[in-house]
């Protein structure tokens, strides 16, 4: 057989095992929400599981589910990973929105959800810009420089804040104790860099260089902000990039991406057999399925059907929920979104994705796709600035970023949580210093 014909069998077989991972995340997601339902339904406005609801739940998603051939055919980027999220909190919420007892629109809500996600992912995954100019590229020696840099102002951003709150809180309790932290903005702003771009980015350096003591050392760091902070973002975050770490280790980057949600959620539906045949205690059960399959999955999903009940009969805020912009406009909204969300339906100050907020509560459902599309332009300039670096650095260093993408607004992300940072550090990255095996003599 020839060479280019092993390449295509290869080809072929890798597509065809990323079609059937897919095929099994849509239903892992489908049979997770539907337990989600089951065991929260105190807490979102779902109605009863009966099959009529399950039928049309899956004939509403469906359509939307058909979508993730082009992650079959795509090549990874940092936007197939995010869109991979997104995508799924999408079919999520095409699924929840024919549970939901909410009075709202449903049908104009499902399309809009629908033609959003589809709008985000075409540039997101498909556009392909120029290459950027190269003068902000660091040399080799200089971007070792930069590592140490994050390493110091990581451990002073990390003293500071502990001089403010360091309570060791189980995890359980942290809504509790959390409403008492008080930390000046501009340390909330390092905090939120160091965190979500910071120390993932420097943790996947020194990996990609082999110096496992130093990255060692940054997930040490990222755990000691739980205590300053008491999220859940900080005390996840060492396992979460472990987890990631030894994925793209073992398989493909678009496998280890579908696998990094799959997994986890198949492991929660294991628990949930476990958990009804009498094997497993209720406590440990909804310690992981509270976590994993409701926080990580299902409410990021359920948020989009609070956000468009609540703007379905509020004013719409037309951006002046970003801080900039208020400063310029009246807004009808003195508090952020999420002191509204938990006077209104009393779940916690909660936040939404781009789907949510820069659409739904922005701009209406009937125009929310436009600022999907502009958001996806945004990844398409980090697909750009990354697109020289290793997948596996890409992944690991930007796998945080998934989650809160998943969680905030788009604008939040991008400059409270670090995005556009970790963006920036990418495209001055010289790629050359990453394919280094030791990082003792950079060259010059």
């Amino acid at each position: 057989m020839k060479i280019a014909d092993v390449s295509v069998t290869s080809l072929s077989g890798l597509r065809f095992r990323l079609a059937i991972l897919i095929v099994c995340h849509v239903l892992a997601s489908w049979v997770s929400l539907a337990f989600v339902g089951e065991y929260y339904r105190r807490l979102l406005p779902l109605a009863e599981n009966s099959l009529p609801h399950v039928l049309t739940a899956a004939a509403i998603a469906t359509p939307f589910a058909l979508l993730s051939f082009v992650f079959v055919r795509q090549r990874f980027s940092f936007g197939y990973a995010l869109g991979f999220y997104l995508f799924t909190l999408v079919l999520g919420y095409l699924w929840l929105v024919e549970f939901s007892t909410f009075h709202y629109d449903h049908r104009i809500s499902a399309i809009s959800a629908f033609i959003s996600g589809a709008a985000f992912l075409i540039p997101a995954l498909f556009l392909n810009l120029p290459p950027f100019p190269s003068r902000l590229r660091l040399t080799n020696k200089q971007f070792y420089k930069l590592l140490w840099g994050i390493l110091g102002i990581s451990i002073l951003v990390l003293a500071i804040g502990a001089t403010f709150n360091r309570q060791f809180v189980s995890p359980l309790d942290i809504y509790e104790f959390r409403e008492q932290i008080v930390l000046p903005r501009p340390l909330l702003y390092a905090i939120g860099i160091v965190c979500g771009a910071l120390l993932p980015f420097a943790y996947a350096s020194f990996c990609q260089l082999k110096r496992y003591g130093y990255a060692a050392l940054c997930l040490v760091l990222l755990g000691l902000f739980y205590p300053v902070t008491l999220t859940k973002l900080a005390l996840l975050a060492p396992g979460w990039l472990l987890f990631l770490t030894f994925l793209s280790i073992y398989f493909e980057s678009r496998i280890a991406v579908i696998l990094s949600l799959l997994l986890p959620v198949s492991l929660g539906l294991l628990l949930v057999l476990a958990y009804n045949l009498g094997l497993l205690g209720e406590y440990p059960f909804l310690v992981y399925f509270g976590t994993v399959n409701f926080r990580m999955i299902g409410m990021p999903a359920s948020a989009l059907d609070f956000y468009n009940d609540f703007f379905s009969t509020h004013q719409l805020t037309l951006f002046c929920q970003i801080s900039l912009i208020k400063l310029f406009v009246s807004c009808p909204y003195a508090e952020q979104l999420s002191v509204y969300m938990q006077n209104s339906y009393h779940l916690g100050f909660f936040n939404a994705s781009l789907f949510a907020t820069e659409g739904v509560a922005s701009i209406g459902p009937l125009f929310a796709p436009v600022t999907a599309f502009i958001c996806g332009l945004t990844i398409a300039l980090a697909n750009r600035a990354s697109c020289d670096l290793p997948e596996r650095f890409v992944l690991v260093s930007g796998g945080l970023q998934l989650h809160i993408f998943l969680n905030v607004p788009f604008t939040v992300a991008l400059v409270t949580n670090g995005a556009a940072v970790l963006f920036l550090l990418w495209y001055m990255t010289p790629g050359a210093a990453l394919q280094s095996a030791r990082g003792d003599t950079p060259p010059e």
